[in-house]
């Protein structure tokens, strides 16, 4: 890696070790992230108090997962250069030589024009300038300046990624109250602890490439203090939203039992320090990471079950 400072277009191209695949395409729009903008959209459409004809749901939820895999091929076009020293991000299709930087911003250009053209024809023109809005943000205000100028990058830029649930209600409904923005507010109150456990035990990966996260700028100590607020913040946010529209008894059940562990986590790790992490590989860290994934997945889940048990008067508190 270069300093920093030096943008994707200033790297020079790796050669093509071989012909790009169609799965070396398909990386560029990071799947797995692709994969969490699809579940909370498809939850956001769901819950959303208008009935939508089938069809038109599945068109809505492939527009904005293309939306979202166009904001991962624009991400690794500029990140190129940091990507190929991180352990973490190297073997991705550019830095790996697979696929030529010029292809992923082609490509991701392409399905942004399309994932936002689409969708406004297929549900309605609100969403689809959403989706405009959240492409924007994610690759020009998160990706281009906040991640390598701030460490408040994953706390800001975290709203690119809590977007989707309000796209997928609006695709709905074509109205933004409060619901939606609960679901959004769980997500980007999420995001900070999460990628900041993944940061405390790949800390020399942001050294290296230069990225101003957290760990880096204030060390792991302020890290470890600000998991734990952020969590006890998450908690309050994800019990209370137990009692809205969007809640009922399953999803207090579950929000109770996962916020209970998640903040049991969050306090393990503010009282480790440097030498009980390096004494057992973070282990702590790396566990509290992994609850993170399931605790989303599942908080989302609780509120697609609230909405499907809802016609069968189950759903809700009513």
């Amino acid at each position: 890696m270069t300093d920093a400072s030096i943008n994707a277009s200033t790297v020079t191209a790796q050669p093509r070790v071989d012909e790009a695949s169609f799965g070396d395409y398909f990386a560029l729009l990071k799947p797995r992230v692709m994969s969490l903008v699809v579940f909370t959209a498809l939850v956001g459409l769901l819950a959303a108090p208008v009935p939508v004809h089938p069809f038109v749901g599945f068109c809505a939820i492939l527009f904005i997962a293309i939306g979202g895999g166009a904001s991962g091929a624009l991400n690794m076009w500029w990140d190129a250069d940091i990507d190929k020293v991180m352990k973490r991000t190297k073997g991705r299709p550019i830095p790996s030589g697979k696929v030529e930087e010029g292809e992923a911003l082609a490509l991701g250009l392409a399905l942004s024009g399309l994932s936002v053209i689409m969708l406004g024809l297929a549900t309605n023109w609100i969403a689809g300038a959403f989706l405009a809005f959240t492409i924007f943000f994610y690759v020009v205000v998160y990706t281009m300046w906040l991640k390598r100028s701030t460490p408040q990058n994953i706390v800001i830029g975290g709203a690119a990624g809590a977007f989707p649930p309000v796209i997928g209600w609006v695709a709905a409904t074509g109205s933004m109250p409060l619901e939606p923005w609960l679901m959004f507010a769980l997500t980007f109150m999420w995001t900070p602890p999460h990628f900041w456990a993944l940061a405390l035990f790949m800390r020399s990966d942001y050294d290296d490439a230069g990225v101003p996260m957290l760990t880096v700028t204030h060390g792991r100590r302020a890290t470890r203090t600000h998991i734990l607020i952020y969590t006890v913040l998450l908690s309050v946010l994800a019990v209370g939203t137990a009692f809205s529209n969007i809640g009922g008894p399953v999803y207090l059940t579950v929000a109770l039992i996962l916020n209970a562990l998640f903040l049991s986590g969050a306090w393990k790790i503010s009282r480790r320090t440097e030498a009980d992490s390096e004494a057992d590989n973070f282990k702590v860290e790396r566990s509290f990471f992994k609850l993170s994934l399931l605790y989303l997945f599942l908080h989302f889940g609780a509120i697609l079950v609230e909405a499907l048990l809802k016609p069968y008067g189950l759903g809700g508190w009513s």
